[in-house]
């Protein structure tokens, strides 16, 4: 079963850090600091986005479906996910598989977000920055909690890698539990369970997304 947490918490890959010499302790402060804003600004737009009445489902997931690959790497972490699974994908698997796994997560935030459709959010309020650090010679993580009315806050763990000028979400651990991981040992499973094809995980995706195959 392909769980909802993960796509929930926005799905992402477990990075390693890099072998190269590490940043100087300021450009490495600077960098985690960068990454705290980048992730507060983030939530204010998916908020400001995913609970507008006004602007309709269909318009919301457009532009939440720009808002997620400015801000996370997706191709990144389909693959990751994906496993060794990818190598032995089909090109035409590939492009279909990619395509399927970006559609679940828009579908799985507006449906969840659209609960709040007319709520006046404060992101502030909503998404509370921690802390933060760098990790490794080109990421930080971002620590973070998910204010939730009438239930206990979320722990929510953002890995943000810099590429140049441009931030990227990695990763996401929620309480401590890298959804990456758990969703490339989920899909691995449907996969064994469809006698080791491709093709069952790809139906799977088809049919949570509502698409024919």
């Amino acid at each position: 079963m392909i769980r909802r947490r993960f796509l929930i918490a926005c799905a992402a890959l477990l990075a390693f850090a890099g072998t190269a010499a590490l940043p100087s302790a300021g450009h490495a402060d600077a960098r985690s600091e960068a990454a705290a804003k980048f992730i507060q600004d983030l939530g204010a737009r998916a908020i400001d986005v995913l609970v507008k009445p006004s602007l309709g489902r269909e318009e919301s997931m457009k532009r939440f479906r720009v808002l997620l690959n400015e801000g996370f790497d997706v191709p990144y972490i389909s693959r990751f996910v994906l496993g060794a699974n990818w190598r032995t994908a089909t090109p035409q698997q590939q492009q279909e598989y990619g395509t399927l796994f970006e559609r679940l997560i828009v579908q799985v935030y507006a449906d969840r977000f659209s609960q709040y459709s007319g709520q006046n959010l404060d992101v502030n309020e909503t998404l509370k920055i921690t802390g933060h650090r760098p990790e490794g010679d080109s990421d930080a993580i971002v620590n973070s909690q998910i204010i939730r009315p009438d239930a206990p806050p979320v722990a929510v763990d953002w890995r943000v890698r810099q590429r140049g000028d441009t931030m990227k979400v990695i990763d996401v651990a929620v309480e401590g539990v890298s959804m990456s991981v758990t969703q490339r040992s989920e899909f691995s499973s449907v996969i064994q369970r469809g006698g080791g094809q491709i093709e069952s995980l790809l139906q799977t995706l088809r049919q949570r997304v509502g698409t024919a195959g």
